[in-house]
Formats: C-alpha cells, structure tokens, sequence
C-alpha cells in the first residue's frame, strides 16, 4: 500500500510509519519543519514538506495522489493555544479531505479524541474546550464526504509499550488510556482492512487482541 500520513513527525506519525514502513508499504509523511526529516526517514517514511495551516487544496492533493489511504495524525499539540486547535485540528483535517477528495482517494481514518461530539466537560480549561471543539467539527465535516471514512477516538495516550490488547467500540467508553504504540497498531489493522469503514470508535486499553478487535467489525 501506500499510505500519506498528515502529521508524519508527530509520535503515532512515527509509530505508524515505523509499523508500515518496516513490512514494505510506501509511506509518505507529510511534515512542516525540514529538520524533522531525518526523523522521519528514520523511521521507515518518506518525509514531505507540506504545511497544512498554509498549503493550498490543489498543493496536497499532488502530495496524496495515487495514495490508497490518508491517515491524519496531526494536531497543534501541547502549549498551542485555541486558534491553533481550530487551524490544525479542525481546519488541517478539512483541507486533507478537500486534498483526498480531489485525487481521488476515497480511504480517510481520522485520529480524533475520546470526548469529541459532546460539549467539554464542567471546569474544561479554554484551550481544551477548544481542542475538542475542534476535534468534533472536524469529525463533523468528515461524515459529509463521499468517503471511505474512519474516525478513531484514543482515550489519553501514553508513550508505555503496546500491549497488543485493547477495547474498541462504537460505544462511548468510560475515559481510559491507551498507548501510542497500540493506536498505530490498530491503525495499521483498520488500514488493512477497507471494509470497516463510515463508523466513529473510541479506543482504549483492554483485553481484545488488536487483529480481533478491529476485524468485530467487518461487514
């Protein structure tokens, strides 16, 4: 396969390239800052420089082209304040669905969060309530298009060791954790396969291997 990740230096980016990159997909990472190349390569991707608060529709879609599936693992990340939520998070994940609608490629997983769809808990901070207003009208936007779309919800992420073990539901789930390293494993299981499609699930640790969790949910 080849596969176009949007936010290929952030930490699942890496994961994932590292997952696709070492059984022989062709993984191009579209990343913002050059010296985040070697990072990259490092990992098993082919880094792209693109930055999606500035890029053009036409721009990405040159990038995403002859690609069987875009992953968008981007995000405005820890220290960003609310705007940044809003030109990453939500309007990022716009302009790569323009960009894939345009080329052509109809397979979309969106990495989004537990927490999005439902108005911010009581006592949210701003740049939380932000993020995951963000996170929701991206998913919003998502659902409209005549895609092969996906969206994944992880609970809080943690840098542990996968454990190969997880709970993934169409269910909203009580707030868990998960480790990086597993979301890019289930990733990896719901790109290969196409047929789990059009659904939102939450994902946290549990007690599923990763190859039955995501296969519960083949048509």
């Amino acid at each position: 396969m080849r596969i176009v990740i949007a936010g290929g230096h952030g930490k699942i980016g890496l994961l994932l390239a590292r997952r696709l990159g070492g059984r022989g997909d062709e993984v191009a990472s579209l990343i913002r800052n050059p010296a985040h190349e070697a990072d990259v390569v490092a990992a098993g991707g082919r880094p792209v420089l693109c930055d999606l608060e500035k890029a053009t529709v036409p721009e990405v879609a040159a990038h995403v082209e002859g690609a069987d599936a875009v992953v968008f693992a981007a995000g405005a990340g820890p220290g960003s304040g609310a705007a940044r939520k809003d030109t990453v998070d939500r309007a990022a994940s716009v302009l790569l669905a323009d960009a894939a609608e345009r080329a052509g490629v109809a397979r979309f997983v969106q990495i989004s969060s537990m927490g999005a769809g439902q108005p911010p808990r009581a006592g949210t901070d701003d740049v939380w309530a932000a993020y995951i207003d963000a996170k929701t009208r991206a998913e919003e936007d998502l659902r409209t298009r005549p895609l092969d779309w996906l969206i994944l919800r992880p609970g809080g992420l943690t840098d542990d060791p996968g454990t190969g073990l997880v709970t993934l539901s169409e269910e909203r789930l009580p707030r868990g954790r998960v480790t990086r390293d597993d979301v890019a494993a289930v990733i990896t299981g719901l790109l290969d396969t196409p047929a789990v499609r059009h659904l939102t699930l939450e994902l946290t640790e549990g007690a599923t291997p990763i190859s039955e969790a995501v296969h519960a949910f083949h048509d």
